[in-house]
């Protein structure tokens, strides 16, 4: 016997159908009103759209980037520009990551830590700098601290190593040779044979454990050795007849600014997602670990925080997009990241539109492969179910 046949307006298929094509075509309709109505406003202000100013060298940005990780002159084009605008929009963020994880990490132990000073100090730390805007931060870090250095005519000086002034901040540098190069090697396998020794010691106990103990110990001291004796440091220099300083790597005051309230404002949030991970770790697993004899460090790196990480990372990638978001706010203290520098070629060269979707999408890409990365990494420690 056939069965009834479903009517169109009572069919779910089609109603779903339906509904989908009605969305679409909306959202088509909307974005050729936006594309129709932009085309209007450009033609009435006498404004045209495209992309070739960018590459046109008879058309130079005429003017100067003070913090260039590359060469640039004001005579270059304005690709060139961008260029040094994502390159240090790429370097803060990368070491502002880097610093921002092993400080949030330390702080998220202090949190849990026996020690009733450390642990309230450390709730002092994040209380403060979480609660407070990010911007005023930086005000503060760039007003009251960078530029309240001594001149360079009489910088501080920390060992005739490390160098302190209201234009910046002067560091060692190595210098790429053979003997750093061949000291790198060095490093790279004593890193080596650190990380294989401490997934060794995932396997052995008793004297095998405290074998594999020993060789990691040998391992961190050749490469701490290698990267103070071996590596061919360049050291900064201050001349008292200019007066001023050469050699080594000089850090910009914004730089510095941005670099540093990064870090210590992503690490305050991070240092939650830290703490929020261990003691969501079932207690039971830190009853059994101390039950089989575990100390706590060797707790915490074997059992703890493995099965922490499987909570953190979601939570720390969230921590990241921020980070390299909150960095376009180097524009308050005069850094040219990406964003600064777009701004000034729109005021320039009246492409707004094109500047804002090129500011766009280099937050977009960055975030993107920050999370693909994050992503992985997820995967990786994730339980698999059999």
């Amino acid at each position: 016997m056939n069965s009834p046949k479903i009517p169109l307006w009572r069919n779910s298929r089609v109603l779903s159908f339906v509904s989908q094509a009605i969305a679409l075509g909306l959202l088509v309709g909307f974005l050729v009103y936006l594309g129709h109505n932009f085309s209007q406003n450009t033609q009435r202000l006498g404004l045209s759209f495209g992309w070739l100013f960018l590459f046109d060298r008879d058309r130079p940005t005429s003017f100067a980037i003070g913090d260039s990780p590359i060469s640039f002159q004001s005579t270059d084009p304005y690709s060139r520009a961008l260029l040094v605008g994502l390159l240090n929009s790429l370097r803060v963020v990368v070491i502002g990551i880097i610093f921002a994880s092993i400080l949030g990490l330390g702080l998220g132990l202090a949190r849990l830590s026996d020690n009733w000073l450390v642990k309230k100090l450390s709730g002092i730390y994040i209380e403060i700098f979480r609660n407070t805007p990010l911007l005023l931060q930086l005000f503060f870090w760039y007003f009251a601290v960078f530029l309240r250095l001594p001149k360079i005519d009489a910088p501080l000086n920390l060992g005739d190593r490390f160098f302190f002034s209201n234009q910046g901040v002067y560091l060692p540098f190595p210098v790429f040779n053979l003997r750093t190069g061949l000291a790198i090697m060095g490093i790279l396998l004593a890193l080596w044979g650190l990380l294989y020794g401490l997934w060794q010691s995932r396997h052995h106990w008793g004297e095998g454990y405290r074998r594999d103990r020993l060789l990691q110990l040998s391992w961190g001291l050749l490469m701490a050795i290698t990267i103070i004796w071996g590596i061919d440091w360049q050291f900064p220099r201050y001349d008292a007849q200019v007066p001023a300083l050469s050699g080594g790597v000089s850090l910009s005051p914004e730089f510095a600014t941005l670099l540093l309230g990064l870090t210590i404002y992503t690490a305050a949030f991070i240092a939650e997602v830290v703490r929020a991970g261990i003691q969501v770790v079932p207690q039971g697993q830190w009853e059994a670990a101390r039950a089989l004899g575990f100390k706590s460090g060797l707790m915490m790196r074997l059992v703890i925080i493995p099965q922490a990480l499987r909570v953190m990372i979601p939570p720390l990638t969230n921590e990241y997009l921020n980070l390299i978001k909150n960095s376009s706010l180097a524009i308050a203290i005069g850094y040219n990241d990406v964003y600064a520098i777009t701004s000034t070629i729109a005021n320039q060269t009246g492409k707004a539109v094109e500047m804002l979707l090129v500011v766009m999408a280099s937050y977009l890409l960055l975030n993107l492969g920050v999370s693909a990365l994050m992503n992985q990494l997820n995967r990786r420690v994730q339980i698999i179910e059999r």
